[in-house]
């Protein structure tokens, strides 16, 4: 369950949370629980801020109204469609990697119900824009992820992670970044549609090639050699 986890912080609470989140994500960026708990303390105007859009967009308020859950439950069939549509290369996706849906860690520091849910949903879409913009999971590209999703949210632990991510590069990787992924990535986030507001599980079944189109997604460039 979404809420069933949730602790109500004080201020103070807060600060040392996310302190405690941010040097523990920096030290070891595999914790994903440090890094979500980070995301939390650090972004409730952030997620009001998306939580208004949500509500301003037809498909961002049926997301609202329905809140699907990206669990395997819920999107298992994605492995069953045409290798052609957007619920194919998602399922490819996951299976390449090993990755289930089902292993995101629970929110826990957000206020209402609404804010649990954003942050959960933006928690749990990460994959779906890991699929769309053609971006790998290793550091660069999870980097390079993270400056889209501060475009797209504004959430602190974006711009955190890509500082982290990108202290941790080798001089040939920090030059490939700031080259040739940070430029796409900045052009990418601002150039899509408001990905929050996207109900991806209602266009599993069409074409991938087609709803990069329709959402203005631009995919990553080819590395150079």
């Amino acid at each position: 369950m979404i809420g069933s986890a949730r602790i109500k912080l004080r201020p103070w609470q807060q600060a040392a949370v996310a302190v405690g989140s941010a040097v523990g994500a920096l030290l070891d960026p595999r914790r994903a629980d440090l890094i979500a708990a980070l995301g939390e303390t650090t972004g409730k105007p952030a997620f009001e801020r998306v939580l208004e859009r949500m509500k301003r967009n037809p498909e961002g308020r049926a997301v609202l109204l329905e809140r699907p859950r990206v669990i395997s439950a819920n999107v298992g069939h994605a492995w069953d469609l045409p290798e052609n549509t957007f619920g194919a290369a998602y399922a490819r996706f996951m299976g390449s990697r090993n990755f289930s849906p089902d292993d995101r860690p629970p929110v826990r520091f957000m206020d209402t119900d609404e804010l649990a849910y954003v942050a959960m949903r933006a928690r749990e879409v990460h994959d779906f824009w890991h699929t769309l913009f053609g971006l790998p999971t290793n550091l660069i590209g999870e980097s390079a992820l993270k400056v889209i999703e501060f475009e797209q949210m504004h959430l602190p632990m974006c711009l955190l992670s890509v500082v982290g991510g990108t202290s941790r590069f080798s001089q040939k990787q920090r030059t490939l970044f700031f080259q040739h992924y940070f430029p796409w990535a900045v052009k990418a986030g601002f150039q899509c549609t408001d990905l929050m507001c996207v109900y991806y599980e209602q266009h599993f079944h069409e074409d991938l090639e087609d709803v990069r189109r329709k959402w203005g997604i631009i995919p990553a460039p080819t590395a150079p050699k």
